[in-house]
């Protein structure tokens, strides 16, 4: 039978091996490899882990071979240049090219169906105008102590821990030359995020790592330590990740290595856990309260916190909080369920959270309906790479801009999506030396700080000929979006967008506002009455 060919003729080459043997010495290299397929033909007969294996011994070897090369197959042959999966072979081009500041230009025409329902794109002026500078701030924390006016794109959240020592080498020294901020993640501050002296922002997450005491709980003169650094700009609670929101995380302790343990304040040698929720606050009022106390502790810096929207009441708590209370953040920034991660469960990868162009958009409205969007800065991240992408979320309603994995990709990344078996191909995703340490830190520093500034570059000439000066003049009306091969709207015109104070003077005709605005608790995340009552018809 066929399915048993190459074990039959594996056998039948073992023997006629063995027999030439006798004659020629030199047949016993073909003896040993026959045999060795004949012996793994033999287990695959005797195994019984696997049906497919016992049917087809040694040709079903092959087909597992083909299945585990299957994504690099996808990727360099079948993908379209413009398939996103998760990155467009397209976009992952542009930032090489912008990272290496070789010639991005687009020869022929756009790949892209222009009567595509979902294209997009930004309407253009008959009078561009001029702007002499690429470097574009935003002033966060202008009430505070030590406000910080940060880039409006920077590197998003990534860990010493889950990226290498030289990969975070490289970010930091990037972000160092060309002025814009690097994110620590919630793994908190690494000996290789202090050695360039790029701003950093300190993110602190259920963990509380690097300002945790000996049971995990928050320790004030931890923090200190850590906040008090010139390099430290601006303190970031993580409430939330898009990637996995709601869900934890736990670093094996296999991977807790010295400095890993140092860095984080953690046994070495035991599992790091991080839980799902924090233990210093339970309620919207209780987060304000924190925020209030880290930016005295920290002496001033702008203090603020992250989250991918869920729950909807939720988020109306702490917007109801920040009213009632006075007590304001700084800045939010907002996660897309977009996001990427070195490792997360797969339904919270494919359908837990609100993708980043909705939830920006709640915060922003929210905001603007209690009149308080010129106190609190607003940043966004979820997939964002390119120029247009930055303008796109910024007329959304977002002051600034973060990304991680387009900075991954200006480090080298190529997509093999192996971050969590520790043997990222690039060096970058992975602790193992004999893979980071052939990552440049120079190289890859020049190629970080390139492509943000040449992303930027990009985004000026995108104003120019809007006819814009600035990004925070850019609005929902200023993008374009094809809902039919008919129809066009912008997204003004597609969305519900507030009018400042509106919430102050009652429930607005919004979908989600009328159904959650009025019974959320600045006192409280649980559900609202009437939440509550619907389940309890269910149960019944």
């Amino acid at each position: 039978m066929l399915r048993y060919s190459a074990y039959a003729a594996s056998l039948l080459l073992a023997l006629f091996s063995a027999w030439r043997m006798q004659g020629d010495p030199g047949w016993r290299w073909g003896l040993a490899a026959f045999g060795a397929l004949a012996l793994l033909g033999t287990w695959d007969l005797l195994q019984r882990r696997s049906t497919l294996r016992r049917n087809y011994p040694l040709l079903a070897h092959f087909r597992y071979g083909l299945e585990s090369i299957g994504p690099e197959i996808r990727q360099y042959f079948i993908e379209a240049d413009t398939e996103e999966a998760p990155y467009s072979r397209q976009q992952r081009a542009l930032v090489y090219q912008r990272s290496k500041s070789v010639m991005d230009v687009v020869p022929f025409g756009t790949e892209h169906d222009v009567y595509d329902v979902a294209y997009e794109w930004i309407n253009h002026s008959i009078v561009p105008s001029f702007i002499e500078s690429h470097d574009f701030r935003i002033r966060i924390g202008a009430q505070a102590a030590q406000p910080y006016d940060a880039s409006v794109f920077n590197i998003s959240a990534m860990s010493f821990g889950a990226l290498s020592a030289n990969a975070i080498r490289a970010l930091n020294a990037g972000a160092k030359r060309g002025g814009f901020y690097h994110d620590t993640g919630e793994g908190s501050i690494s000996p290789y995020h202090r050695e360039h002296g790029g701003d950093l922002v300190w993110e602190i997450g259920s963990g509380y790592f690097g300002c945790r005491d000996a049971e995990g709980r928050f320790s004030e003169e931890r923090f200190v330590e850590n906040a008090g650094a010139p390099q430290v700009r601006m303190i970031e609670i993580k409430l939330s990740q898009g990637a996995k929101p709601g869900h934890g995380g736990m670093l094996p302790a296999a991977k807790v290595s010295a400095e890993i343990a140092a860095t984080r304040g953690v046994p070495s040698g035991r599992d790091c856990v991080s839980p799902a929720r924090h233990a210093e606050f339970s309620t919207p009022v209780g987060l304000l309260e924190f925020v209030a106390r880290l930016r005295e502790l920290s002496g001033g810096k702008p203090v603020g916190f992250k989250l991918a929207i869920g729950h909807p009441w939720e988020w109306f708590g702490i917007a109801k909080a920040m009213h009632e209370t006075g007590v304001l953040p700084d800045f939010i920034v907002v996660d897309g369920a977009e996001g990427g991660t070195g490792a997360a469960p797969a339904e919270f990868i494919e359908h837990v959270g609100v993708p980043m162009h909705e939830g920006l958009m709640l915060v922003h409205n929210t905001l603007v309906g209690l009149g308080l969007r010129d106190r609190v800065k607003v940043g966004a991240a979820g997939k964002i790479v390119s120029a247009f992408d930055l303008a796109r979320t910024l007329a959304l309603g977002a002051d600034w801009c973060n990304a991680a994995r387009g900075f991954m990709f200006a480090l080298g990344c190529i997509q093999s999506q192996n971050c969590h078996t520790d043997r990222c191909p690039t060096g970058i995703a992975t602790q193992d030396p004999r893979r980071w340490k052939h990552l440049d830190v120079a190289d890859k520093a020049t190629r970080v700080f390139m492509f943000q500034r040449n992303t930027l570059q990009a985004l000026r000439d995108l104003l120019c000929a809007c006819g814009l000066r600035h990004p925070d003049e850019l609005g929902p009306e200023h993008i374009l979006r094809r809902v039919s091969p008919t129809e066009v709207r912008s997204l003004a015109a597609l969305y519900r967008f507030l009018a400042p104070g509106e919430l102050l003077q009652g429930v607005p005709e919004h979908a989600v506002f009328r159904s959650f605005w009025a019974s959320a608790r600045s006192d409280s995340f649980a559900p609202p009455a009437q939440v509550q009552a619907l389940r309890g018809a269910k149960a019944r």
